[in-house]
């Protein structure tokens, strides 16, 4: 059996790998465990480990850490031209044989793959590929991303975690608004094209800030800390109108404090850089780079300028909220998870452990062909219109 962890990070890799050693040694502490260092890339240069006696006797040792003890890449197995100019297969040869006759040769029957969309997709190419190819080989996936936008997983693993970091986060930066007159705090918050992680992340930190001893005889009040507005991919808002409403926020407190999607307007920003002959960098599964399209500065000089701010701030809690050690409830469900995905490659079922949207929320392994990212977050839930309402955007 082999584990590999492929993609951005997210607070269930380590955990996710921990458990799934813990539940093998369970079930049968002679089955040999190897993990692939480096996602995909691992897997096409054959760079593996051996688990040992100790770390099967400590594997539970993971929950307490981020990050992924193996380490993870970005690697799209179909994307020849991008494998061969990485140096990870020579030219003419095809990246999906070049892992399956590693896993072949390595003698590997089982591959648990924890990653999100991207690393199941390549992992559902990868099954197909076997299967056509007549190799007798199992793909189990585990969903990995703070987005919680994979189809049909109703629950991401790791996705709680960074929603409550994300809040933790913000409560430190939210101070900022005092070292300054008229301040703009944009917060921006990871996911490309699902709002869930930001409006998880604003709910996490309101229910915070509600616990607070504020002092308002001192000017310490909610107000001035709490958020004004939150900008989703899903959601459109009107800029001109939505400025008029946080300057009226911004004479009163004198500051403004916003959450915003990295992904929120990217194709207006891309508009715009194309129109001045920038061009949008992408990643190896054509995404663009979001780092360089910046939503988080854009955002602060549309609305710092309209709002009179004499003082703009951005801050991105991702790579503080992604790198997290898992919280309980999230533990929880990888412990559950990790459990099914054992049970499925004993009988050698594929698939992607996760509870279905589409089957009533079993905990099952869901078909290959059914996963795929970018799921919307719901504008029309309950939680949302609650958290608009309680704002003041309408």
């Amino acid at each position: 059996m082999a584990i590999l962890t492929a993609g951005g990070l997210a607070p269930c890799l380590s955990s996710s790998i921990g458990c799934l050693i813990h539940e093998y040694t369970k079930a049968d502490p002679k089955v040999e465990i190897i993990c692939y260092i480096g996602g995909y890339k691992g897997l096409l240069k054959g760079e593996s480990v051996k688990v040992d006696k100790r770390t099967r006797e400590h594997a539970l040792d993971l929950l307490k850490f981020g990050g992924s003890a193996i380490g993870n890449s970005r690697v799209k197995l179909t994307n020849v031209k991008d494998c061969v100019k990485r140096g990870l297969v020579k030219e003419g040869q095809d990246p999906q044989k070049v892992a399956a006759d590693q896993l072949v040769k390595d003698g590997v029957d089982v591959l648990h793959t924890i990653g999100g969309d991207d690393t199941n997709t390549a992992a559902a190419d990868l099954a197909k590929f076997l299967k056509a190819n007549g190799y007798d080989l199992t793909v189990v996936g585990l969903p990995k991303t703070i987005d919680n936008d994979v189809y049909p997983i109703r629950q991401s693993l790791g996705a709680w975690t960074a929603a409550e970091n994300g809040a933790n986060y913000f409560a430190n930066v939210v101070a900022e608004h005092s070292a300054n007159p008229r301040m703009l705090i944009v917060h921006e918050v990871m996911g490309r094209n699902c709002g869930w992680l930001t409006v998880a992340t604003a709910i996490a930190y309101r229910r915070k800030l509600a616990d607070m001893p504020f002092l308002p005889g001192l000017g310490l009040t909610m107000d001035k800390r709490d958020i004004h507005a939150v900008y989703i991919p899903e959601a459109k808002f009107n800029a001109k109108k939505e400025a008029a409403r946080l300057k009226k926020v911004m004479d009163k407190l004198g500051n403004v404090n916003i959450f915003v999607s990295e992904g929120a307007c990217v194709p207006t920003i891309i508009k715009e850089m194309e129109a001045r002959g920038e061009e949008v960098p992408r990643d190896a599964f054509g995404h663009p780079k979001l780092d360089k399209v910046n939503v988080g500065q854009w955002f602060a000089r549309q609305f710092g300028e309209m709002l009179g701010a004499e003082k703009t701030l951005v801050q991105k809690s991702g790579y503080y909220s992604r790198a997290a050690a898992p919280i309980d409830r999230d533990i929880a469900l990888i412990r559950k998870c990790a459990a099914k995905a054992v049970k499925c490659a004993f009988a050698r079922q594929g698939g992607v452990i996760g509870e279905d949207e589409n089957k009533g929320g079993e905990l099952r392994a869901c078909e290959f062909e059914r996963i795929k990212g970018g799921k919307p977050y719901d504008v029309k839930s309950a939680e949302y219109l609650s958290l608009l309402k309680a704002i003041g955007q309408n």
